[in-house]
């Protein structure tokens, strides 16, 4: 009988012995989990204020893509006026930024101002002209050079 409970007790131990060796790890541990988001948290952290005033970046961007387009839109209609186009418009007077935008169909005046200008002189001459995004500061501006037709 003892022997019988011996090779009985035996083969149980055995059995929870294998049955142990079997078990493997499932998921996480609570340290891990833990980790991961400590970590996220600084990446955050540091990440976010980059990302939050890009909205500045873009009116600095598009005061200075605007001011390119009214230079270039200057520029063609001088070559126009220059060839005896009919279909240029005169920039002159003291103006002449005025002038020109009130002939653009594109233009879009409530998000673009022109906050300074000077008065033209002879044809063929550049005038700086001050452009700021809608009631924007100065950080939102850009100069845009307007050739005067004469």
């Amino acid at each position: 009988m003892a022997l019988i409970s011996n090779l009985f007790l035996e083969q149980i131990f055995y059995f929870l012995k294998v049955s142990n060796m079997k078990q493997t790890q499932r998921g996480f541990t609570l340290i891990e989990l833990v980790m991961v988001i400590v970590i996220l948290g600084v990446l955050a952290a540091v990440a976010l204020p980059k990302f939050v005033d890009l909205s500045s970046d873009a009116k600095t961007a598009a005061i200075a893509g605007a001011a390119g387009a009214l230079s270039s839109a200057a520029a063609i209609n001088y070559a126009a006026a220059m060839a005896k186009n009919a279909g240029s418009y005169a920039v002159a007077g003291a103006t002449p930024a005025t002038n020109l935008i009130a002939n653009m169909a594109s233009w879009d005046a409530t998000n673009f101002k022109v906050s300074s200008q000077a008065a033209c002189g002879t044809a063929g001459s550049g005038v700086g002209v001050t452009l700021t995004h809608g009631g924007g500061t100065t950080a939102n501006s850009a100069v845009a050079t307007i050739v005067c037709t004469g």
